[in-house]
């Protein structure tokens, strides 16, 4: 049987259908051409390490993190050299051993929670590092996305606050005008006493 890029579950499994461990040229090609498009597509990309995980777990975790992200496993010589194609060489250093690659459509922080949820509640999850907009991500930096609020969240809180300070800005600028009337009535009562 000649070998395939099998998508089983929330796998991406390279390899011969038999469980042959090696792949022909071709498919290597084609399997890094596929993952160079997702890590294109994807607006950002998030590392973990997938010991000791179940594959019950793993299925809860990738239903976890919802429509906006794909958590795929390759092999990480092929993710390594997608990576560099697609200038994230600096992922090459945490593409060892079993990791797993959530790939991120739209905002990340949804996915880096998820994720940094899921490691809280099985700690062989393991956050390793990331990428967004072309920049490293540490597993620091990704934690520390998760605890940002969500940009739902963030324009709601600016549009408060705009809000509040418009309303704000139009009070005083109704104010100048009634101050000056007043003082303009005060002054005319002034002259016509005087007069």
């Amino acid at each position: 049987m000649p070998d395939t890029i099998l998508r089983v579950g929330f796998f991406l499994t390279y390899g011969h259908v038999s469980g042959r461990r090696t792949m022909a040229k071709s498919d290597k090609v084609a399997a890094v051409a596929e993952l160079v498009e997702r890590f294109r597509a994807a607006d950002a990309v998030l590392l973990t390490e997938y010991r000791g995980l179940t594959v019950g777990q793993l299925k809860q975790l990738r239903r976890g993190l919802g429509e906006n992200a794909t958590y795929a496993v390759a092999k990480n010589t092929l993710a390594r050299l997608a990576a560099k194609e697609v200038g994230l060489d600096f992922l090459a250093e945490d593409l060892k051993g079993p990791t797993a690659i959530a790939f991120v459509s739209g905002e990340p922080v949804e996915a880096a929670k998820t994720l940094r949820d899921f490691a809280k509640d099985n700690p062989a999850l393991v956050l390793k590092s990331g990428a967004m907009d072309g920049a490293q991500l540490s597993a620091e930096a990704v934690k520390k996305l998760a605890d940002l609020e969500s940009r739902e969240v963030l324009l709601a809180k600016a549009a408060g606050v705009l809000k509040a300070k418009i309303g704000q800005a139009a009070f005083a600028f109704n104010a100048l005008p009634v101050k000056a009337v007043r003082t303009i009535d005060a002054l005319r009562e002034k002259q016509s006493e005087a007069a």
